[in-house]
C-alpha cells in the first residue's frame, strides 16, 4: 500500500510527467541525458530503496531509509548536484519492491534504485546498471549439531529454498557436479525457510550470505549460536545500482563516482559500516568482511551480470 500511495502522489506524477517533457541538455553538455534533464527541471532526485531489505536499504526506527546503497547513492545524488549546480536539490526516498522497480524507473517514478538488486543478463535488457557495488555467495545454513561440516555432508538430505531466487537452480548444478542426491523443498518466503530449519525438518536453508545471516540476526543470541554457515559456495550474484537503460551520461556519472569511491578507500568505510559493524536498529553485526571478488573489482570495477 505504501508503494502505491508513492506512485500516485501529485509530486510523484509530477515527475513522471516531467521524465517526458524535459528539453533535452544542450549540445555543449555532452551527450543528452533524460535522467539529468528531468532533475534539473525538478530540482529533485528520487531514489527508491526497500523497507526490509537489510544491511541495502531498510527503514531505521524513526522510519528513515538507511543503509549500505543508501548510502552510496547519497554520493550518487552529491554528484548529481554538483554536476547540474543545482544548490537546493531535493533527495527524495521512495519506497519500492522488487515487482515494481522496473516499472517505477520507466515512468521516472524514481531515478536511481538503491535497494539489494542483482545485475543479471537478463535484467539488462531492460534496466541499465552500475559497476558492481556487492557480491553475495549462495551458502547453506545448518545446524551445529547436525554433523555437516561440507556439501557433501547433504548427500540423501532435505534442503530449502526460497521461491523465485536463484538459490534452487545454484544447489541443483552443485549437486549434479559432485553427483549428490539432495532433496529440495521450496519455502514462500526467507522466514518461512528458517522456519523449516528450525524444527528440523530440513537438513539446510540455502540463501545468498547475505540474506542468512541478516536470518540469523532475528534469533535470540543463544539461538543463533545452534547455527552455522557452511563454507562452500554455489555460486555468486553481483549487486548494482539500477537505473534507465539508453542514458550514457547519467551511467557514466554514477561509475565515475562509485569508482572515486573505490579508490579513495571511501567505499570499504562504508562497506565495513555496514557489514562488518553494529548496525541499526539493534546493533546485530553481519560479521561479512568484504570478499577476495568484491575487493578485486574495487580494482577493476565493471557492470557485468550473472
Amino acid at each position: 500500500m505504501r508503494v502505491a500511495a508513492a506512485c500516485l502522489s501529485r509530486a510523484l506524477l509530477a515527475a513522471a510527467c516531467l521524465f517526458l517533457l524535459v528539453p533535452a541538455p544542450s549540445a555543449e553538455e555532452g551527450p543528452a541525458s533524460p535522467t539529468l534533464a528531468k532533475i534539473r527541471a525538478a530540482n529533485a532526485v528520487y531514489i527508491g530503496y526497500r523497507e526490509a531489505a537489510i544491511p541495502f536499504s531498510y527503514l531505521a526506527g524513526g522510519g528513515e531509509a538507511i543503509g549500505f546503497a543508501i548510502d552510496l547513492c547519497r554520493h550518487v545524488t552529491d554528484a548529481i548536484q554538483a554536476q547540474l549546480n543545482l544548490p537546493h536539490l531535493a533527495v527524495v526516498p521512495v519506497p519500492t519492491t522488487p515487482g515494481a522497480r522496473q516499472i517505477m524507473l520507466e515512468t521516472g517514478t524514481i531515478d536511481l534504485d538503491c535497494g539489494a538488486t542483482i545485475n543479471t543478463e537478463h535484467r539488462q535488457r531492460d534496466l541499465a546498471f552500475s559497476s558492481t557495488i556487492f557480491v553475495a555467495g549462495i551458502q547453506a545454513l545448518v545446524s551445529r549439531d547436525a554433523g555437516i561440516r561440507s556439501f557433501a555432508d547433504l548427500q540423501g538430505k532435505t534442503v530449502a529454498t526460497v521461491f523465485g531466487t536463484t538459490a534452487a537452480a545454484y544447489l541443483a548444478s552443485a549437486a549434479a557436479r559432485q553427483g549428490l542426491q539432495v532433496s529440495h523443498r521450496g519455502s514462500r518466503d526467507q522466514a518461512e525457510g528458517l522456519r523449516l530449519l528450525l524444527r528440523g525438518e530440513v537438513a539446510a536453508l540455502v540463501l545468498d550470505d547475505v540474506s542468512l545471516r541478516g536470518l540469523l540476526l532475528q534469533l535470540a543470541a543463544v539461538e543463533r549460536e545452534r547455527f552455522m554457515l557452511l563454507d562452500d559456495r554455489f555460486g555468486f550474484e553481483p549487486y548494482a545500482i539500477a537505473f534507465r537503460r539508453h542514458d550514457a551520461q547519467f551511467k557514466k556519472l554514477v561509475d565515475r563516482t562509485l569508482g572515486g569511491l573505490m579508490q579513495s578507500g571511501e567505499f570499504a568505510r562504508i562497506y565495513e559500516r555496514w557489514f562488518t559493524s553494529p548496525i541499526p536498529p539493534d546493533g546485530g553485526n553481519l560479521h561479512l568482511p568484504m570478499g577476495d571478488a568484491l575487493r578485486q573489482l574495487t580494482l577493476t570495477p565493471n557492470d557485468r551480470g550473472a
